[in-house]
């Protein structure tokens, strides 16, 4: 994937708009995108006045020290879950000074999928404030296309949410 995607690029001007106009810094949990969300915003010149840091919880470890997922929820659910999502985008906010974030988990591929999560299953989180929204979307393609549509999505659900 390349961070200098027009589509994305437009997306992530549009969302720095969005988010500046509100008065809100962003932060994003990541999981089957490694932080490719984060570097695309952040590709931006000015990126600092409206994105405030970015989590990298590619393990289930990760994901309970950094944003505060219970261990149990994963064990119960499963890393690529509607619960685990909404909990990385509310635990985003919760450690950090943001006030808008984006979470995504799921199966990028080509390994690692089964018959219930296949290679392509994402479980978006977004949250503003105190209230989530979370979605679960399957993307076809290679590991790229899959992480790629991925970055997409995440950023226009939360511009979505932002009414922009």
């Amino acid at each position: 994937m390349r961070t200098d995607d027009p589509e994305i690029l437009q997306l992530c001007t549009e969302l720095a708009q969005a988010l500046k106009a509100s008065g809100r810094m962003l932060a994003t949990a990541e999981s089957c995108t490694g932080g490719l969300i984060a570097a695309c915003c952040t590709s931006l010149s000015g990126s600092s006045d409206w994105f405030e840091r970015g989590f990298v919880t590619y393990s289930n470890t990760a994901k309970t020290e950094q944003l505060g997922v219970p261990a149990t929820l994963i064990e119960a659910h499963g890393a690529v879950s509607e619960p685990v999502a909404r909990a990385m985008a509310l635990g985003a906010l919760a450690h950090s000074r943001a006030r808008a974030s984006i979470a995504v988990t799921g199966v990028a591929g080509p390994t690692g999928g089964s018959p219930e999560k296949p290679v392509g299953l994402v479980w978006f989180g977004w949250a503003l404030g105190d209230q989530a929204w979370t979605e679960c979307r399957h993307f076809d393609g290679d590991r790229d296309a899959v992480r790629t549509a991925t970055v997409r999505h995440g950023l226009a659900g939360l511009l979505e949410r932002l009414g922009a």
